[in-house]
């Protein structure tokens, strides 16, 4: 079996760094009684500006490596595969993996300010959850137009625009489910056609009263949390732009670097994934 230092060195070699380089200057391993797993130590926490995840050289030694995986169930939304994977200290284990296509979610805005929600039957949790619309990628498809097609099959809404917003993970310790995240405006009612087997409701909510039930903890699905945050952070920066243009005579603020970098973000907002 191979063992941390001889997998170090191999990490190393494949990098091109020193082997103290790859593993994490706080990090440790220790030795545990005959036939127990070595344990990772990952020491003091770290104080530094923030580093995406495999961007930094001591993320090597964090990888494990897939020895094998074989599919143990194929569903209708989704599949499971299991991988037998060496773990960074070179011993074995087991990995279960939902594999999923993917979806889009839609945080669709009314010129008013209201924010569409869908209210539907969720058998996993036993009861009615309130949600941004949403719903699976057929393999291949743009999320661009399944996000414009989720939002018209469950909300009856057409948009003029929709701007990409993020891509989250539904629940990365287990499944490679993307969520890809879009904000409509825009909106015009036409019909919805939702799915023979959906049953849904749909409300026009004022913005704020969604941002307060999340923040108060009322609202528990993922990517509605995030649609409506990410949403709201947007509001605010839009109106400390029109601040900004409208008090151009106040350079204190507008110099500000936290001003000049909302206003930035902001606009790559609104361009990014425009139709």
């Amino acid at each position: 079996m191979t063992t941390h230092d001889e997998k170090l060195d191999e990490l190393a070699q494949e990098s091109q760094l020193p082997q103290e380089s790859v593993r994490h200057p706080h990090a440790s391993y220790q030795q545990t009684p005959h036939q127990q797993p070595t344990r990772h130590l990952s020491g003091t926490p770290l104080k530094r500006k923030l580093v995406l995840g495999d961007t930094d050289p001591h993320d090597a030694a964090l990888h494990e490596t897939v020895l094998s995986e074989n599919r143990i169930w194929d569903g209708k939304i989704f599949s499971v595969d299991r991988l037998k994977v060496a773990i960074p200290t070179g011993e074995e284990s087991i990995r279960d993996v939902v594999r999923h296509t993917g979806a889009v979610a839609v945080v669709g805005l009314t010129d008013e300010g209201y924010i569409c929600l869908v209210r539907q039957y969720r058998v996993a949790l036993d009861r009615v959850t309130v949600e941004i619309p949403a719903g699976k990628l057929e393999p291949g498809e743009d999320p661009l137009a399944a996000a414009r097609r989720e939002l018209l099959e469950e909300t009856g809404m057409e948009a003029a625009h929709i701007a990409y917003l993020t891509t989250i993970t539904s629940s990365v310790g287990f499944s490679d489910e993307l969520v890809h995240i879009y904000m409509a405006t825009g909106l015009h009612f036409v019909a919805s056609h939702p799915d023979p087997e959906e049953f849904i409701n749909v409300d026009l909510v004022e913005l704020s009263d969604l941002v307060d039930a999340v923040l108060d903890g009322q609202i528990e699905d993922a990517k509605t949390v995030v649609g409506a945050l990410i949403c709201d952070a947007v509001g605010h920066r839009l109106a400390l732009q029109e601040t900004i243009d409208v008090d151009a005579d106040a350079p204190a603020v507008a110099d500000t670097p936290r001003a000049a970098t909302a206003s930035q973000e902001v606009i790559d907002v609104e361009e990014h994934g425009r139709s």
